[in-house]
């Protein structure tokens, strides 16, 4: 089954990776991206580790572009 991810789930780990590679990472933020990883999750009836794995995968290792 493929893991279904938001535009915006996408830009807030975004978000959240930009302030841990400055060492940056607030509590506000990793909460707020945990807590839209949680309400994907329930709302689109997959596993909450299903799609943080995802997201970190497709955020922080993204496939390069087939140009």
């Amino acid at each position: 089954m493929a893991i279904e991810l938001s535009d915006e789930l996408i830009e807030l780990e975004r978000a959240a990776w930009a302030e841990q590679q400055e060492n940056g990472l607030t509590v506000a933020t990793a909460a707020r991206v945990q807590a839209a990883i949680t309400a994907h999750a329930e709302a689109t009836e997959q596993s909450r580790y299903d799609v943080e794995m995802e997201l970190k995968q497709v955020v922080r290792h993204p496939e390069p572009d087939a140009d």
